[in-house]
């Protein structure tokens, strides 16, 4: 028993060192099936050379890792030299499960290939039957085989292999009546020869191929690209945050100009004093003062019963009555737009010069402009 497990710790240790080496197989990858055939003689009590026992055999079996597999194996045995015959062709069979490990590979390293010559050990338990014709009972007993494996490999893609076998085989407890031991007195060597064809794998060969393994600097270079699609994203990922808060920011702006306005009291002359600006000397409306104009009309289309004064100034430059005339006039264009463009009743307006702009437009910088005043409501 201790053989056994060092022999399946040493294959534990195979396995490990070869599966990083070769592409991984599929299920029925790496089967193959052989033939044997060959002598078998009591270890002691007499010559090796007499009374041999011939026998022919069947293997079954699958290779893990160019290191290790595992085989099924059945020998039948057609003598019971040195003792007497009982009457049958088979004088008994052996079958066996066995753990096998290329020690070429294990310590050689596998190169892609099998070698042409290679070494292998092998070690198993199995169960022994007995066949008589005379009136003896047939015995079963548990068996022990420990061998190593002369092989040749040889076809075009190295798919046949013929060895040569040396093997001792051990009955572990006897005749199947007594203790279990390994005891050379209860044992028989044997040297077998065998054929064995490896079947085609998915990988297209008959045999393990090696797995293209990158260098070191390349897989740098690829954790330097992953690194900066990394750094690429993370930029990515701020880009659409800035993005997500300008989109929620345009969303809360939408929904404020989506909601019903507050009320705004509506302009009038008297509360918002509009003013019609004109420049220096000149007394013509240009287009963008038409603004505050349409906002009088406006009011006086809302406020049938009120009558407007439209006051004009001028700046302090000039004579007093040049600028007395210029603010008359400047009045006179605003009450002609209102009249003539808005149809405002001429009834309704009244036009004074002021002359030069008075104190409020003389502390803002604010001269040459018309006002307009609700004179039905006062000052």
């Amino acid at each position: 028993m201790k053989k056994l497990v060092l022999m399946f710790a040493a294959a534990a240790m195979a396995v490990s060192a070869s599966a990083q080496t070769v592409t991984g197989s599929k299920t029925f990858d790496n089967f193959y099936i052989g033939v044997n055939g060959g002598v078998a003689t009591k270890t002691t009590g007499h010559s090796w050379m007499k009374n041999l026992n011939s026998n022919a055999g069947l293997r079954i079996g699958r290779y893990f890792t160019p290191v290790f597999g595992l085989a099924v194996e059945s020998n039948a045995y057609f003598s019971n030299k040195p003792a007497e015959s009982f009457g049958t062709v088979v004088r008994f069979v052996n079958t066996s499960l066995l753990g096998t490990v290329n020690l070429s590979n294990w310590f050689g390293g596998y190169k892609g290939e099998p070698r042409a010559f290679e070494l292998s050990a092998v070690y198993g338990l199995g169960w022994g039957h007995t066949f008589n014709n005379k009136g003896a009972k047939n015995i079963n007993n548990l068996t022990s085989k420990a061998a190593l494996d002369f092989a040749f490999n040889f076809g075009s893609n190295k798919q046949w292999q013929f060895y040569v076998e040396p093997a001792i085989i051990y009955g572990v407890n006897g005749l199947g009546y007594e203790g279990a031991e390994y005891n050379i007195n209860k044992s028989f060597v044997q040297l077998n020869a065998g054929f064995v064809y490896k079947f085609k794998n998915s990988n297209g060969s008959n045999n393990f191929t090696i797995a293209q393994l990158r260098d070191q600097a390349e897989i740098d270079g690829l954790n330097a690209q992953i690194n900066g699609l990394r750094s690429d994203l993370n930029g990515k990922d701020a880009q659409l945050s800035a993005k997500d808060r300008q989109i929620a920011d345009l969303q809360r702006a939408l929904d404020d100009c989506n909601k019903k306005p507050k009320y705004v009291k509506p302009a009038t002359a008297t509360n918002l004093q509009p003013t019609v600006l004109f420049k220096q000397g000149k007394s013509n409306i240009e287009a963008a003062q038409y603004a505050p104009i349409e906002l009088i009309a406006s009011y006086m289309k809302n406020n049938p019963t009120a009558k407007v004064e439209i006051r004009g100034y001028a700046s302090p430059e000039g004579s007093a009555e040049l600028n007395q005339r210029l603010s008359e006039a400047r009045a006179n264009a605003v009450k002609d737009a209102l009249v003539k463009k808005y149809k405002i009743a001429a009834d309704r307006l009244t036009t004074k010069g002021m002359g030069v702009t008075d104190k409020l437009f003389e502390q803002v910088e604010f001269n040459r402009v018309a006002t307009f005043n609700d004179s039905s409501k006062g000052e």
